[in-house]
């Protein structure tokens, strides 16, 4: 099911994302895969976080 909903931005925000766009990807398409790296970003910053900071034991295999 699709929904269209409208999500007010600054025109600074529009022309910034209006840039990244490819030629013929949607808007959708363009905040997905913005979503997805922002994700990712997250995920490995964590996984950098706990590398850092955890505490491992050792164990045989």
């Amino acid at each position: 099911m699709t929904a269209t909903k409208r999500i007010p931005v600054s025109e600074p925000v529009w022309t910034s994302l209006s840039d990244m766009k490819k030629p013929g990807q949607t808007y959708d398409g363009l905040l997905s895969e913005i979503i997805e790296h922002e994700k990712e970003r997250r995920f490995l910053a964590e996984m950098a976080t706990i590398e850092a900071e955890g505490d491992f034991v050792e164990f045989a295999p």
